[in-house]
């Protein structure tokens, strides 16, 4: 688990290997992404838009950009936060993802770009 505060909003990410979804000998390794957006603030957010950037260890740099998380664009309350799942497809047994949200103070209308911390996905039989 890795987190990140940026301008009073907190992003948690949570990784998992997903064995059933991958395909090794085709170099196809499923990870799914848990995302816990917290408002610590004292106004309202709206988050409008995502930009990620997917690095695989051989060398693969992709980057994912789009309206909203999840075909959402969630408004988060002071106090309270928003999670989803997704999941990304590497092409090695190493891999790491990092980006950034696009957000909306909704009580001056003031954009704001909120930091996803960089968070690691390695196959588990490559931990040892």
């Amino acid at each position: 688990m890795v987190q990140q505060v940026t301008e009073g909003v907190s992003v948690v990410v949570e990784t998992s290997y997903q064995p059933a979804q991958s395909n090794p000998l085709n170099y196809e390794h499923l990870f799914a992404y848990r995302i816990t957006i917290e408002n610590l603030s004292s106004h309202p957010v709206k988050l409008l838009s995502r930009h990620w950037h997917i690095l695989d260890s051989n060398g693969t740099h992709r980057e994912v950009e789009g309206d909203g998380v999840v075909g959402q664009q969630p408004v988060i309350q002071p106090g309270d936060s928003y999670q989803y799942t997704s999941g990304v497809n590497l092409h090695s047994e190493i891999g790491k993802m990092y980006g950034t949200y696009m957000m909306e103070n909704l009580v001056n209308k003031r954009k704001m770009t909120v930091h996803i911390p960089e968070f690691q996905m390695v196959v588990p039989a490559k931990m040892n």
